[in-house]
């Protein structure tokens, strides 16, 4: 039998004249396909020749029909479709046609009825996605097309454009300079492209529109400040001013316990979180409306390291000094982590931690938080100091000293710790509903008023004097604003018990500041304020990470962006990151003028307003855990509950670890895993073909033909499994099947493998040698291999292709075609071929016996 390769050859050398004797085999075989929008037809104008007279031979002959060529012995894994008629044509000669008929080789001019599919309108739709007008992967880039009222001047009027010789195409790679350094600095700082080296499409487009100044481009882009400042307006100042009024009163007390309670340092190191972070962010952050500080997952992991540096005898427990130093060392390489992510482009990073991930952990904190603050609400303190394995133990061991303790718990204390949680909760449900009639609402500082009245009661009625703990004095271990280097050589020891802990601090951090970043950016609905400024995440690495290094110079805990307080930014009147700014000097104002005035603030009332914070954490989980329960998401519900667990069973550090094995081995599952298809056609049309596997029972499988959809792009990651995929779906014709059963598709329907790569949109060279080693397999059996709608082929999936082998291993460019009909139809073309070969040389062989 003729390979496929030289039957091509054969078809594309076209009709040739030999002198009038009886054309050959070579000058029988039908023309090339016709191009797309016309039927074609196989006119070979050749004379009729009799039916092989060998009963083996007809038996084992194809059967031609109108519809294609089909076996003779059809079974449950290869169903025969035919047209919408249904009708069906023997030719004479071929089985099944009238006996002694004399065999006519003008049957072979008859239009099939794929052939005709090319004539159709949507014939470059059969991906097999269901979709009628599907583009997914296919042909991309683009080549320029003249738009409606754009022609040749479209990007002068606006239209924009891309640079000439494409993205990503073969022969048009970027320069070392840009594909290294970037636009920013290959073209805006070192300016490169000037002596008539390669541009970058910024630079190219830049000229084409006639944009100067572009280091000051760059300039503003990297740096908001330069953008954002040349914005501002002095309608502006009000709300900026409000805003920073009103979060303070909020916050600035938060931040005090944030450091005291669950940071377990000075409580003005937390006041330096709001007095560096937000002036640094309003300078290099990308969100305007959001602010900067402590949150209570950073903090509560903070103080984790402490605890156990003080458990190590590190530290003393009474020491704010070192405490204070070993904060500094947790937020600087914390802030250095992101910064140098942020350098390295790993913005993408938030979206590796999924949904249930983040819920199940932020719930775990919220939880341990809520314990934690309740034996300060008690009045317990002094007695879980002295019980061993309390203040540093786990959730539940909290839990048990609480009720085993309850009774020696301190009245005023409790009056006052829980009577504050209730205002505090009572007032943002009253806020939360009248809000929305009433916007007003937003700048009641009713935390503030709880705050400020519960430090004069307790400074008026001698609350002190009668066993209730208040903060006492507020001071700077040293100098305040004393600067400490935190990566000295004598706090080594430190590192290795703070380098875990920043990573994960990094992340979260991160995480919450992408989310509100977004949030806040996208839910603005008016024009009144900044323009111009895009998110960017590597650019927010970048912003977070250098205040977190500056913090750490100060021994500040660990601050980023926050839905709360950004939120609460928004709705009381900031518009630029000036409100930031405001923070900033309102907090250095309290450090230095109005320190002596926290003293008589209740421990218990800034653990009550934690609480209030760790029921926000927890509050969100129902919700998730309802809609998890309603699509019957069961692996999102146990990666949840096992980080929630194990975070309040043990401690959080492997309750983060747990999540993030997890989280890995579900990514690499997921990514690893070829979502190959094998397509069957839609009763009643023929163009129309869909995942077999979904309804096996509705759709028609073509007879001698496999058709594998490849849906994705093709990368070391999933083409491992790629071999042992296919052969499943060559004998069994689904994945489903288990391995175990034995061979039930007859390998006649395999003689054709169809590869829609409608999703391939990426190949490098691990998943292009695995596919070649398969088109090698498949053509060293004889089989026929066959590839639509392949990207172009000025694109790197061509590219490679074409170097690995796979084009020439599966008869040349004619193998390639776009759309599984056209394939469909070359199937048939090739089997006429060989089905006219095999029909000579019987002739042949008769005439010599004669």
């Amino acid at each position: 039998m003729p390979s496929s390769s030289s039957s091509n050859s054969r078809r594309h050398e076209g009709p040739r004249d030999s002198g009038g004797g009886e054309p050959s085999a070579a000058e029988r075989s039908p023309p090339p396909p016709a191009p797309p929008g016309r039927p074609q037809t196989l006119d070979d104008g050749s004379s009729g020749t009799r039916a092989p007279s060998s009963p083996a031979a007809a038996r084992d002959l194809p059967r031609l029909e109108d519809d294609g060529i089909h076996p003779t012995a059809p079974d449950a894994a290869s169903i025969r479709s035919a047209d919408a008629s249904g009708a069906t044509d023997a030719a004479p000669g071929a089985p099944g046609a009238e006996p002694g008929a004399v065999f006519d080789e003008t049957y072979f001019d008859r239009p099939t009825v794929r052939a005709r599919l090319l004539s159709h309108k949507n014939w470059d739709q059969a991906s097999g996605c269901g979709s009628d007008n599907c583009a997914h992967g296919t042909f991309s880039p683009r080549p320029q097309t003249g738009g409606s009222g754009g022609g040749d001047d479209a990007s002068r009027a606006g239209y924009g454009g891309r640079y000439p010789g494409g993205l990503g195409e073969y022969g048009h790679t970027p320069d070392p300079a840009h594909a290294l350094l970037g636009d920013a600095v290959a073209d805006g700082l070192l300016g490169g492209g000037q002596q008539g080296g390669k541009v970058s499409t910024t630079k190219w487009l830049a000229s084409k529109h006639g944009l100067k100044n572009r280091r000051s481009m760059y300039l503003q882009y990297y740096i908001p400040c330069l953008n954002w400042i040349r914005q501002y307006r002095l309608r502006y100042l009000w709300g900026d001013a409000t805003a920073a009024l009103t979060m303070a009163s909020f916050y600035i007390p938060m931040s005090l316990s944030y450091a005291s309670n669950l940071g377990h340092v000075p409580p003005i190191n937390g006041l330096y979180s709001f007095v560096f972070n937000p002036v640094i962010y309003a300078i290099l952050g990308t969100c305007p409306m959001m602010v900067v500080g402590p949150e209570a997952a950073g903090s509560l992991l903070t103080g984790e390291v402490v605890r156990e540096n003080i458990e190590k005898g590190h530290v003393a427990d009474k020491d704010g000094r070192k405490s204070a130093e070993i904060a500094g060392i947790v937020t600087a390489m914390a802030g250095g982590i992101i910064f140098v992510a942020g350098l390295c482009r790993l913005g993408f990073l938030d979206n590796v931690l999924s949904r249930p991930f983040l819920r199940g952990f932020i719930s775990a904190i919220g939880f341990v938080i809520f314990v934690d603050q309740k034996i300060t609400e008690l009045g317990l303190a002094r007695i879980a100091e002295h019980v061993g394995g309390v203040a540093h133990g786990s959730s539940v061991q909290k839990i048990g000293f609480i009720f085993s303790n309850l009774g020696k718990s301190h009245g005023l204390t409790a009056a006052v710790s829980f009577g504050s949680f209730g205002i505090i909760m009572v007032c943002r449900e009253l806020k939360k509903r009248l809000q929305p009639h009433y916007p007003g609402v937003a700048y009641v500082p009713d935390r503030f008023m709880v705050v400020l009245l519960s430090a004069i009661l307790a400074w008026k009625f001698h609350w002190e004097e009668k066993g209730l703990e208040v903060l006492g004095e507020v001071r700077a271990s040293g100098h305040i604003y004393s600067v400490h280097f935190p990566f000295e050589f004598s706090h080594l020891k430190y590192v290795a018990d703070a380098f875990n802990t920043s990573i994960i601090i990094a992340l979260l951090g991160f995480f919450e500041s992408s989310v509100a970043a977004k949030s806040i950016s996208g839910s603005k609905k008016d024009d009144d304020g900044i323009k111009s400024m895009p998110v960017s995440a590597n650019r927010e690495l970048v912003a977070l990470g250098v205040a977190n290094l500056v913090g750490g110079f100060f021994m500040a805990i660990p601050a980023f962006g926050g839905y709360g307080r950004s939120k609460v930014n928004a709705s009381t009147g900031g518009r630029t990151p000036m409100s930031s700014i405001f923070l900033s000097l309102i907090t250095v104002f309290c450090t230095l003028v109005l320190l002596p005035y926290f003293y008589y603030l209740p421990k218990g009332v800034l653990s009550a307003m934690i609480s209030v914070v760790a029921y926000s954490l927890i509050e969100e989980a129902p919700h998730d855990i309802r809609f998890f329960l309603r699509i019957r998401g069961w692996s999102e519900l146990a990666l949840m509950l096992i980080i929630f667990f194990t975070t309040i069973l043990y401690n959080m550090k492997t309750g983060i670890a747990a999540g993030i094995g997890l989280s890995l081995l579900r990514l690499l599952r997921h990514s690893t895993r070829p979502r190959i298809q094998i397509l069957g056609r839609v009763p009643g049309t023929s163009d129309r073909f869909e995942n077999a596997e979904l309804d096996p029972g509705r759709l028609e499988f073509v007879e001698g033909c496999l058709i594998v959809k490849i849906p994705e792009p093709l990368t070391f990651a999933n083409t491992g499994d790629l071999k042992s995929r296919l052969r499943r779906l060559e004998d069994h014709g689904t994945q489903a099947a288990h391995p175990a059963l034995p061979r039930v598709r007859r390998d006649e329907h395999n003689r054709n493998v169809i590869f829609d790569v409608h999703g391939v949109t990426s190949l490098d060279g691990a998943g292009a040698q695995v596919l070649s080693e398969i088109v090698h397999a498949y053509r060293e059996r004889g089989v026929r291999v066959f590839f639509c709608r392949v990207p172009s082929e000025r694109s790197d999936v061509w590219r490679l292709f074409l170097a690995s082998g796979i084009v020439d291993m599966c008869g040349g460019r004619s193998h390639f075609v776009q759309s599984v009909p056209e394939a469909l139809h070359l199937t048939e073309v090739e089997s006429l071929e060989e089905f006219g070969t095999f029909l000579a040389d019987g002739h042949g062989e008769c005439e010599m016996m004669r």
